[in-house]
Order: structure tokens, then sequence, then C-alpha cells
């Protein structure tokens, strides 16, 4: 089984003046499951490190991906179209394109779990939310 992992849980683990710290670094300590995230959360969570100044807390977390702590699937053409209907689709919602596009990989994948603290995650109700 595998966890998909999004930006703010990402976040939330690498740096302790983040208000839910102590939840994620809970969250990954006990978690024996495979974690997965897309090039996309990539993208946002190092945009979102610059944005923080947590340039050194960048670099550690992309030193961890590359020694393959955990698995960055590549979100595919079908998958922009299919983020793209989601979007569309889910209008009334607040979902960021990435969110969308993280609902589509959540589904190819068969992932039943998500690491976030985004209420977003929740709305899908095509997954469990951890913590």
């Amino acid at each position: 089984m595998a966890v998909f992992v999004d930006t703010g849980a990402w976040y939330a683990a690498s740096v302790p003046s983040d208000p839910d710290h102590a939840a994620a670094a809970a969250f990954m300590r006990s978690n024996s499951e495979r974690l997965v995230t897309s090039d996309y959360v990539y993208s946002e969570l190092l945009t979102l490190f610059r944005a923080r100044r947590q340039m050194v807390r960048a670099k550690d977390w992309v030193h961890q991906a590359d020694q393959g702590r955990w698995e960055i699937v590549r979100i595919t053409e079908a998958d922009v179209h299919a983020a793209t209907e989601v979007f569309f689709d889910f209008a009334d919602k607040d979902w960021s394109f990435t969110d969308c596009t993280s609902r589509v990989v959540i589904e190819r994948l068969g992932v039943q779990r998500a690491f976030a603290f985004d209420e977003d995650f929740r709305q899908f109700g095509t997954v469990t939310i951890v913590p």
C-alpha cells in the first residue's frame, strides 16, 4: 500500500515552526507504508519553501527525494486532461489545479490514504486522510 503526500504535509514534516509539525513528524516516524507524491506537488513544495524562506529545508527535502526515500510520480498528458475536467467539474470547490492532479493520480494509482492537512483532500471523498 502507499500513502499520497500533499504539499502542506511535506512542509509541516520539514519545518518545526509549522503549526502541524508535531502531528506530521509523528506520522512520518510511525508510517511504514511507501510514500508517493507527484512532480506537481514537488514543484509546489519547492515554491512554498522559497516563499517562506526555508531554502535549507528545501535542499534537505530534495536530498532525501534524490535518495529514493519516496516515489515521485510524473503527471501524464492523460492526467492533465483528466485534472482539467476535475477542475471544471468541481468549480464550486477551491481546489488548485495541483490538487486536481493529485486527485487524478490518487485514483490512477488506487491509493486509499493521503497524508494531508488540506481540507481539499477531505472533499475528494475518495481517500482516507491521515494523520
